[in-house]
């Protein structure tokens, strides 16, 4: 009988295919028992890659008489949504060797119907796709080490995505516990962006292992156009809406060519489906919008008509960055910067999604400076710039869950799972005074909170294996797994239960009843709160007041931060060669006639005198939140030199530091010869951290932050059989076992973790210390003017808009004598890039403070 591999090829022809070179490097390797990482553009066969070798060995075993009657295969997708198109895809071959029956593909997810999970309780099929929570909640079965004993491949797809979040590092210790369970077992990533496909490998193929990398000969170019306005002198200086162009794209869209929309947040998804529509009402049913707050089903709904062509235009965020191939679509569009090349890679991926075949982004620019970061992205792209994925190095939290789970699982001897879990990448230099402080923390709340009975989750028996004492424990526990955390949103439903989607609390407690607003492209009013819902009607008036979700502005990446330096050289020296870029030479003309524009290997500083004060533009090019780091550190050690009040406003290009020193020339804060003489004391990255912890309200952080790590580790739960906690209610709880910590056990672990993760996700701290040490070496370019730029008048309005309405805003830069060249006020339209009552204060300024007062976060 022919090989399982030889009957794949003989169906591939049937289907008049022909497998790519490295799709047969792929499976070779499989064969030969090799692990690694599948690394090829988006849309080029990376699911057959990895899926063929272990669907030929069971095949083969099959063929050989051998009962496949337990799982062998599992592939492990970030997103539960795409599981039955995954399965689609996997079963395909299976279908067509008639080989159905014996070699069963299924699904398990949150999505999963009772009696898909009660038939799976019994057996699992022999291929299963699942996701990170629910691979760790089958972990967590009695049984576990039985079921999965037969296991021969692990398949993790979007291995670049989960390896950025704490998800990564559940999927590691899941690999880990597998590995112990099936020694032999092979483990396999897909990928399609990632800065170092070799590293990616070794993390996700464990410690000791030897994986390979296959990569894809055959190249799939990005190809990044533009679409421009008329006249560059149209875009405003400052904002990300960028609502400004929509007449512009509604000219470019046409129904009959499949696009997708991409913009950067929800809230501006929101208006520009509704902009579109408004300008377009006839695309009512051939249009759609897509985040991850409305409800799935309806997500669901769109997918599937982007998939059957009954959807020509989607408006969407990072929610469709990943999944499912969308075959029909032909076209992506992104609104506003990328604000990363890996992202704009990603989303390009998404048009023409078929092997060798060339994608196109088009970019749709938002503001003036935005040209030159479509144009950087473009350069870095072909410089195969990419930035590279943060990393979670030995989480705590992750760590004390996984042990609950092991425990739920069969148990554990602490001695052998110390060496398993130092085989995850993330974990390989955690030390045994650590890992037991974690098994403490589990098995009765460690050193502050033994007392309480319901942190008493694992005891161990007189055999010395750690197990779950209670059926309550149990069942708490498995509705918690997971690291996905966020601000707590309640579900929004109409008046007869049908719901809608989720909302932030918090946007909620700040309207009134009868206030409406703008949600899933729909005008809604609303009524009132009810037991975790928010129950609405549809309004009678339209309103351009959107849900704003917090931390969903993506900062400049590190990547395209370079880029944009080097694109920013480039038009200095007169050239000129990217489209954007030439077609923003007003701008940046009148930048170089205002002031300079940075050139490569300097910092640029502009000093300005206003009748309010002092002002200094320090435009680092580093991204918003090293930027607002810098902002805080530097106004503390500003502040040590000369005592006065500042100022702080921050975007992803520069800051501003405002010193209200008056009108009296006497009073003046010389901030030239400050950075010219103090350089190396304002930017040491000696005391950085303690800097930090000075400058800012960390306490208020980290007590956020820590409810996100408490809930991870256990300490506080979300969901209960039967109920589930408010975000208030969450907050409390961590709050409570905080200050506990804080004061009895301030050397705390879960403490330590959650202000590092404060400092990295708050600040890039890393990145931060990088960023001091490159304006600590390289010479600042002092520049003084007298009036604000392209590049600092952003961050002027920004901060100005405040404390002042958009009028009062546009009166003041006039009298400024802030101008555009044709002479109309630069801060022109910056009234449309408000986002209204929710959004009233920005979170890129501070308002001024006197003397040394902390200025809070």
């Amino acid at each position: 009988m022919p090989s399982g591999l030889h009957r794949l090829r003989q169906w591939l022809d049937a289907q008049g295919l022909s497998p790519w070179p490295f799709q047969e490097r792929t499976w070779q390797a499989y064969a030969d028992g090799r692990s690694g990482l599948v690394h090829v553009p988006t849309g080029s066969g990376k699911t057959w890659a990895a899926w063929f070798g272990p669907l030929a060995e069971m095949l083969d075993d099959a063929a050989a008489g051998a009962s496949i009657d337990s799982v062998r295969v599992l592939h492990v997708s970030p997103l539960r949504a795409v599981g039955r198109d995954i399965a689609t895809a996997l079963e395909s071959p299976v279908v067509g060797l008639g080989e159905s029956e014996r070699l069963e593909v299924g699904i398990r997810t949150g999505d999963s119907t009772s009696g898909e999970r009660a038939k799976q309780r019994k057996r699992l099929p022999p291929t299963l796709v699942t996701t990170p929570e629910s691979l760790t909640l089958l972990l967590a079965q009695r049984d576990a080490a039985g079921r999965f004993r037969d296991l021969r491949c692990v398949i993790v797809d979007e291995w670049h995505e989960l390896m950025a979040s704490k998800r990564g590092v559940q999927v590691e210790l899941a690999l880990a516990r597998l590995r112990r369970f099936s020694p032999s077992l092979r483990t396999w990533g897909l990928s399609a962006t990632v800065r170092d496909p070799d590293d990616a490998a070794r993390r996700l193929c464990g410690v000791g292992a030897e994986p390979i990398v296959v990569r894809d000969e055959i190249d799939r170019p990005v190809v990044v156009n533009s679409l421009l306005p008329d006249d560059a002198d149209t875009l405003p200086w400052a904002g990300h809406l960028g609502i400004r162009m929509a007449p512009r794209l509604v000219e470019f869209l046409d129904p009959e060519i499949p696009t997708l929309v991409f913009t950067n947040t929800r809230s501006q998804a929101e208006r520009w489906f509704g902009e579109i529509l408004k300008a377009r009402p006839a695309w009512m049913e051939r249009m759609a919008l897509h985040h991850g707050s409305i409800d799935r089903n309806v997500r669901t709904r769109v997918e599937a008509g982007l998939k059957d062509g009954s959807i020509a235009i989607a408006v969407c965020t990072s929610s469709l960055d990943l999944g499912v191939d969308f075959s029909p679509i032909r076209r992506v569009i992104q609104v506003g910067s990328p604000k990363g090349v890996a992202r704009l890679i990603q989303r390009a991926g998404r048009s023409g999604h078929r092997h060798g075949e060339s994608c196109e982004v088009v970019c749709v620019p938002t503001h003036a400076l935005e040209l030159v970061e479509i144009a950087a992205a473009r350069q870095a792209i072909a410089r195969h710039e990419i930035e590279a994925r943060p990393r979670f190095d030995a989480p705590i939290d992750c760590l004390v869950q996984h042990l609950v789970t092991v425990g739920l699982g069969g148990g554990f001897e602490p001695d052998d799972l110390f060496e398993e879990v130092r085989t995850a990448a993330a974990y390989a230099s955690l030390d045994r005074e650590t890992f037991d402080w974690c098994v403490a923390l589990a098995e009765h709340g460690g050193s502050t909170l033994r007392r309480y009975d319901k942190y008493h989750r694992i005891v161990r028996g007189e055999d010395g294996i750690y197990t779950v004492p209670s059926r309550r424990i149990a069942a708490t526990h498995r509705l918690n797994i997971g690291t996905i955390t966020g601000d707590g949103t309640i579900s929004l439903k109409y008046r007869t239960g049908a719901r809608i989607g989720s909302i932030e609390e918090r946007f909620i407690a700040m309207l009134a009843p009868g206030e409406a607003f703008l949600f899933a492209g729909k005008f809604l009013e609303f009524v009132r709160m009810g037991d975790m819902e928010a129950i609405v009607k549809p309004a009678s008036t339209r309103t351009t007041l959107t849900p704003h979700w917090a931390g969903s502005r993506f900062p400049l990446s590190t990547a395209l931060s370079a880029a944009v330096r080097r694109s920013l050289d480039e038009a200095r020296r007169g050239i000129f060669d990217e489209p954007e870029v030439a077609f923003a030479a007003p701008i940046l003309d009148a930048q170089a006639r205002i002031s300079r524009i940075p050139k490569a290997g300097t910092i640029l500083a502009e000093v300005m005198r206003s009748d309010e004060g002092d002002h200094l533009f320090l435009h680092p090019f580093e991204g918003r939140l090293v930027h607002e780091g810098l902002a805080v550190l530097l106004a503390l050690r500003f502040g040590r030199i000369h005592r006065t009040s500042f100022g702080l406003s921050f975007n992803d290009h520069g800051i501003e530091f405002f010193a209200e020193t008056g009108s009296d020339p006497a009073d003046r804060l010389d901030f030239a010869r400050l950075l010219a003489a103090e350089a190396a004391t304002l930017f040491t990255a000696d005391g950085l951290v303690e800097d930090l912890l000075e400058s800012v309200n960390l306490g208020e952080l980290g007590k956020r932050q820590f409810r996100d790590v408490a809930r991870v580790a256990g300490l506080v739960v979300q969901r209960y059989p039967g109920a589930e906690a408010t975000a208030r209610q969450l907050q409390a709880g961590a709050s409570l076992i905080y200050e506990v910590y804080r004061e009895f056990d301030p050397g705390n672990l879960l403490l330590q973790q959650a202000r590092r993760e404060v400092m990295e996700r708050q600040f890039e701290e890393a990145r931060l210390a990088r960023t001091l040490e490159r304006l600590r070496s390289e010479p600042i370019e002092i520049v003084e003017i007298d009036r604000p730029g392209p590049l600092a008048l952003p961050l002027l309005a920004d901060r100005l808009g405040t404390t002042l309405s958009t009028e009062s805003v546009l009166e003041k830069l006039a009298r400024m004598g802030v101008e555009r060249p044709e002479g109309r006020v630069a801060t022109e339209g910056l009234d449309a890039e408000r986002e209204g009552k929710a959004a009233a204060k920005s979170p890129g300024s501070r308002t001024p403070r006197r003397g040394l007062r902390r200025p809070r976060i």
